[in-house]
């Protein structure tokens, strides 16, 4: 997790650094910044100016924490605040270390879950005001972003909080087992009987409720080959067009995998930066040395050296082949599973990320 820190006076660097040693032993990535004037002596970041400070975090960082009044934080991040689904957290923290705010981007975000670890760092109070928590129902959007899910329909999201608010009761239905205790107000429900329920699955057609909250597992690497010089565009296409025949949600995709040779290959990292997510590369001694059944080609061991791309690189991470070879012209698309672990007694989102965020 990328946390920025800001504060303003000698007392309230001190305190940033304190809370920054305790994030940085959990594995975070962690910055201190404060005035030019101030910052060489307390060991911190110097910024000339606040908005382009947060600016720049908005863009750049998982967390903001503020140490200084809610006034200050509030009319600093005003301008950049865009989207609850994208916006990063944001706390604030008193100079005495005596409440620590979670400000904004309480659930997806993250920003409970942090204000309750800056709170344990220096003895302060959580204030939390998200009416979930205030009122002890189950968050989906936090425990979707704890367990690794996307969450595909917000608007349904607002209405599995609001049902479990008023008391109501909201199905749930997954393609991998869930431990832990199931929360109140969720009850399992394989038929569908419920009018509005929660469905963890790749499938994107999943939708067993009238109204279904699908939740997906970002658990897929998808392999490719292609052609020197296939335009990102091409891959895309191939790649859809796999999802498609596989069943598998496009926001199931965790990576890109392919082979050593194609790291730099311009269609690839094109195509991943518009998944937002990585591109793996492996060599070609790695991929031979896959466990598995594959399909071979003796054309490809002789251009690259082992027999099969896409299946060995989507399966080198350990994963699971769900989906074999398929060729559109000059591409190849494989889709390999990684493990699904679900549990409603697993911490929140940033206590069991540690530095994966």
């Amino acid at each position: 997790m990328r946390v920025r820190l800001v504060a303003f006076t000698s007392r309230g660097l001190a305190l940033a650094g304190r809370i920054a040693d305790v994030l940085r032993g959990q594995g975070n990535d962690v910055q201190v910044s404060g005035p030019s004037r101030l910052a060489a002596e307390q060991h911190a970041q110097p910024f000339e100016s606040l908005s382009s400070w947060t600016g720049d975090a908005f863009a750049h960082a998982d967390a903001l924490v503020f140490v200084s009044a809610c006034g200050i934080a509030v009319r600093s991040i005003a301008p950049f605040v865009r989207d609850k689904m994208e916006d990063p957290a944001v706390v604030v923290i008193d100079e005495r270390a005596r409440f620590a705010v979670s400000l904004l981007s309480g659930h997806v975000g993250g920003a409970n879950a942090l204000a309750r670890m800056v709170a344990g760092a220096c003895g302060a109070e959580p204030v939390i005001t998200t009416a979930t928590d205030v009122n002890d129902v189950f968050a989906v959007d936090e425990w979707a972003k704890g367990q690794g899910l996307a969450l595909c329909d917000r608007e349904e999201a607002k209405a599995i909080s609001a049902h479990l608010l008023a008391g109501e009761t909201v199905g749930i239905r997954s393609d991998w087992p869930l431990g832990g205790t199931l929360p109140e107000g969720l009850v399992w429900d394989e038929d569908g009987l419920c009018e509005l329920g929660i469905s963890v699955s790749l499938d994107p057609g999943s939708r067993p409720f009238a109204r279904t909250l699908r939740l997906v597992p970002r658990a897929v690497t998808v392999g490719m080959g292609c052609r020197r010089g296939t335009p990102a565009e091409a891959l895309a296409s191939a790649l859809e067009d796999s999802l498609t025949r596989s069943g598998v949600a496009r926001e199931a995709i965790r990576a890109l995998a392919t082979i050593d040779v194609k790291a730099d290959e311009e269609g690839l990292l094109t195509l991943a930066d518009w998944l937002d997510v990585s591109l793996l590369t492996y060599t070609a001694s790695e991929l031979a040395s896959v466990e598995g059944a594959f399909s071979a080609s003796p054309f490809v061991f002789q251009t690259v050296g082992v027999d099969n791309v896409c299946e060995r690189a989507a399966c080198a991470g350990g994963d699971r082949l769900i989906a074999g070879k398929r060729t559109f012209g000059g591409v190849t698309v494989a889709l390999a599973c990684g493990d699904v672990c679900l549990s409603f007694d697993r911490p929140d989102s940033y206590e069991a990320r540690g530095d994966q965020s």
